[in-house]
């Protein structure tokens, strides 16, 4: 009998996973990994619009909701990878509530003839491109039949590409891209 009431003792006890501590893990971190966090708050900040935050305020918001526990930290995962994914959601969440204020609309919807300021910037880019990858022809290949507004597999087909050397010329493109500090994206 007694064993019996001992039972629902144990079924209520609810099992709480042991908090991990944000705090003392940032404190070991490294030089390195300190580095490597501004690293990557740079490149996610590169991505938002021109009055988006700055790398330090989406460095020191992530920490922040990790501190304060908005954000858990799962067991299993280093530290440097949770904060690049807090960084990251936090961007996305940036460009959601930008594109809800500003209306913002499709990318593939034009909404009438862009103006010359964004046009001139436009014709400006692409040269850069072109000229970054003057040397590389399947990439400048690639651009060409992207900017003209076809699919990959017309364009695999057309430049006679597989797949997977598509996709890394594609890789390359953005990385080479990245490197000399240009931004380009395609939907």
């Amino acid at each position: 009998m007694a064993e019996a009431s001992q039972q629902p003792k144990e079924w209520s006890r609810h099992v709480v996973p042991p908090r991990r501590d944000v705090g003392a893990a940032l404190a070991a971190l490294s030089e390195q990994d300190l580095l490597r966090l501004r690293a990557i708050a740079r490149l996610r900040a590169r991505s938002l619009p021109d009055d988006g935050m700055s790398w330090s305020d989406l460095l020191h918001e992530a920490v922040l909701r990790a501190l304060a526990g908005a954000r858990p930290w799962p067991a299993g995962v280093p530290l440097l990878a949770f904060l690049a994914g807090v960084m990251r959601s936090l961007c996305d969440e940036y460009w959601r509530r930008h594109r809800r204020q500003h209306d913002l609309p499709a990318p593939h919807d034009r909404g009438g003839a862009d103006d010359p300021e964004r046009a001139c910037a436009a014709a400006e880019a692409l040269a850069a491109i072109q000229r970054l990858f003057a040397s590389d022809k399947a990439a400048l290949k690639v651009i060409t039949a992207l900017t003209s507004g076809m699919a990959a597999e017309d364009i695999r087909r057309q430049c006679g590409l597989t797949e997977v050397e598509y996709d890394t010329t594609r890789r390359r493109t953005r990385r080479t891209m990245l490197r000399h500090g240009l931004t380009w994206s395609w939907p």
